[in-house]
């Protein structure tokens, strides 16, 4: 997010602005990161909690808000550099995959994204791509990011059964149809969603 203010009291940035509803509003890009062999896949994942609601916390995909003049690809692959440390050539980079309008509520304020998201493959199994860095998060990140967790597909469809809080809702069954049948070049459209 780096057009966001580094004050967690001031979190909107100038990406962010008012709807004709009056909802602020931003076009998204964000990157479902996919590490290891066939079979052996696991998703990065961001744990995070609105400042205002401390108890509860949620699962989403690494990614943020595009710049102005920004293309979303460039925004998508540099915002998993400032999330986690990893850079990605934007020629490993697939889709869009898929896009999505999420609604929700952060620091007090309802918010609408327009997001594109984005499949960054790597053969590399987590470990053998270092570790994850949070060198590049904001203030606001700061302060409402709990952790980056590599996921077992299986294990993350286990807990989203459960009841855990994941976005895009169905992520683990998207994610693992697109490494079972692969992306066939067309951009999915998830529809609008209230999280």
């Amino acid at each position: 997010m780096s057009t966001a203010p580094a004050d967690p009291a001031d979190p909107f940035g100038d990406e962010w602005r008012p709807g004709p509803d009056g909802v602020l509003h931003r076009r998204g890009a964000r990157v479902l990161v996919v590490a290891g062999p066939p079979g052996e896949e696991r998703l990065l994942l961001v744990r995070g909690h609105d400042v205002d609601q401390p108890g509860r916390s949620w699962w989403f995909t690494v990614g943020g808000g595009i710049g102005a003049g920004e293309e979303p690809l460039a925004a998508a692959v540099r915002e998993v550099a400032e999330e986690t440390g990893l850079v990605l050539d934007p020629g490993q980079v697939l889709g869009p995959v898929f896009t999505r309008t999420a609604t929700f509520d952060f620091f007090s304020r309802t918010c609408r994204q327009d997001e594109v998201l984005y499949l960054a493959r790597l053969p590399q199994r987590p470990e053998e791509l270092g570790g994850l860095d949070d060198a590049g998060w904001t203030d606001v990140e700061r302060a409402t990011v709990d952790e980056l967790r590599w996921w077992r597909l299986p294990e993350l469809a286990a807990v989203e059964a459960a009841g855990t809080e994941v976005y895009p809702v169905g992520l683990s069954a998207l994610v693992t149809d697109l490494m079972v049948t692969g992306w066939d070049g067309r951009v999915r459209d998830l529809g609008a969603a209230v999280e």
